[in-house]
């Protein structure tokens, strides 16, 4: 490493530094409040769209009436992949992961974008509208080819949730279904400067492009410490299988200080304001699909985990009731990260965007904590 002047403080994990600012998000951890631009997460979800709310993310205000139409318009007219896109994922392995292909194909959204390299804030607007339009074709369309479906273009005249969906399943949702997915995506569209925003971050500041930029933070999400968390909840669920096996199972795994999916966040101390909506919107999903013994395993844990952990500042975060939500809308499991990223884009570009303004390379410090003037041995002496 480089030695510095004075003695740097090591901060694992990065928790206590403030490594740049922003006007998008703000989190209170032990009060519970997330806020995108001021606005307090339950009212978007509650009243809001996924549409809106990026605009309201990239442009640090809500829209106009005319100027959400001209954005929907704007975004809806990238919904298409590019010929050679359609052709890339025909050449995936079937047996690839979603969270692989994406990162793969995102990455090779590039090779078609002549603006790839312009370093332009217009430019970067443009690829960002790119991206958030174009990714849910990508995993949607990932996931026919691999079930061996034929290919699905998007609608221009849905939404990006309905959109979605309607590739992914071959045809329209219905309402409750299609709002079930735009809260999903409205609740995981920012989180501040979580892993994979700040790896985001770390790429941009080097001045590379905006596709090597989501890339990274793909790869960095696809972790089960981050993104991956909610793919877990669902197995956990699927382990413990019936209500009667909820308290036995999770008192034993508590009583070996197991990890129980869901529960704890890095920032809140207090339940996951994200969580809090999600879990109303979770019931009513899961009681209009068939869904409530799933949704009651899923109260039950919550009430156990309260009684044992909650006054440790323990208590579910978004992933664990969107786990449910997700498994109702019929999703396959190694498709729930993958959404998690399509809804992250909003974040992750606007993030990328609005550090440029004021750039400045991401380079930290690193506490060397090894030997000094070691002796080198030739090799026949070793």
């Amino acid at each position: 490493m480089i030695q510095m002047e004075s003695q740097p403080t090591v901060d694992r994990g990065l928790a206590n530094t403030l490594a740049a600012e922003s006007r998008m998000c703000f989190i209170d951890g032990q009060k519970g409040v997330l806020e995108y631009v001021g606005i307090d997460i339950d009212a978007l979800a509650r009243n809001s769209t996924f549409e809106e709310t990026v605009f309201l993310l990239w442009n640090e205000r809500l829209p106009r009436r005319e100027e959400l139409e001209s954005f929907v318009d704007r975004v809806r007219e990238e919904y298409d992949l590019p010929d050679g896109l359609w052709q890339l994922i025909e050449r995936v392995p079937r047996t690839a992961t979603p969270m692989h292909a994406l990162r793969s194909l995102v990455s090779s959204l590039a090779l078609f974008d002549p603006e790839a390299d312009d370093p332009s804030e217009e430019a970067n607007e443009r690829k960002s509208i790119r991206l958030l339009a174009r990714v849910p074709a990508v995993i949607a369309n990932f996931d026919r080819h691999r079930k061996g479906l034929p290919f699905m273009r998007p609608s221009p005249d849905q939404d990006i949730a309905t959109s979605f969906l309607t590739m992914l399943n071959g045809q329209p949702p219905t309402t409750a279904m299609a709002r079930a997915m735009d809260v999903c995506l409205i609740l995981h569209a920012e989180h501040g400067f979580n892993a994979s925003t700040f790896a985001a971050m770390v790429t941009i500041s080097t001045l590379s492009d905006m596709y090597s930029a989501i890339t990274t933070a793909i790869g960095t999400l696809k972790g089960p410490l981050h993104g991956g968390a909610n793919e877990e909840v669902m197995h956990m669920l699927r382990e413990i299988g019936t209500l009667d096996r909820v308290e036995p199972w999770v008192r034993d795994r508590l009583a070996r200080k197991d990890r129980i999916m869901g529960f704890g966040h890095r920032v809140y101390r207090t339940t996951d304001p994200r969580a809090t909506y999600l879990k109303t919107f979770a019931k009513q999903i899961a009681e209009d699909t068939g869904n409530q013994d799933l949704y009651a395993m899923s109260r039950r844990i919550e009430e156990i985990m309260h009684e044992a952990v909650g006054a440790k500042g323990i208590h579910p975060n978004v992933d664990f009731y969107s786990a449910t939500t997700y498994h109702s809308l019929g999703l396959e499991l190694d498709l729930f990260t993958p959404i998690f990223a399509m809804a992250r884009v909003a974040g992750w570009a606007g993030h990328c965007i609005e550090y440029l303004k004021d750039n400045k390379l991401m380079r930290p410090g690193c506490l060397y904590t090894g030997p000094h003037a070691v002796q080198y041995v030739p090799l026949d002496r070793r």
